[in-house]
């Protein structure tokens, strides 16, 4: 019996919620971070990036010091 790639794939390799892929202007916009850290995720990732990256790796400065 053969069986296909995608049946062999564990559940950690197969793309699903976790791994969606997100715009990095998107994300700036929605989390309201500053145009420097979007400048920053822009060098660290391109325009484009999983959010479980995105979310690990974005900082947000206070507004309040």
């Amino acid at each position: 019996m053969v069986r296909s790639q995608e049946a062999t794939m564990n559940d950690a390799e197969r793309p699903g919620s976790s791994e969606q892929i997100w715009s990095v202007f998107e994300f700036a916009r929605r989390y309201r971070l500053a145009k420097r850290e979007e400048n920053r995720l822009l060098m660290l990732y391109g325009p484009t990036a999983s959010l479980r990256d995105l979310l690990a790796n974005a900082r947000r400065h206070s507004l309040i010091s």
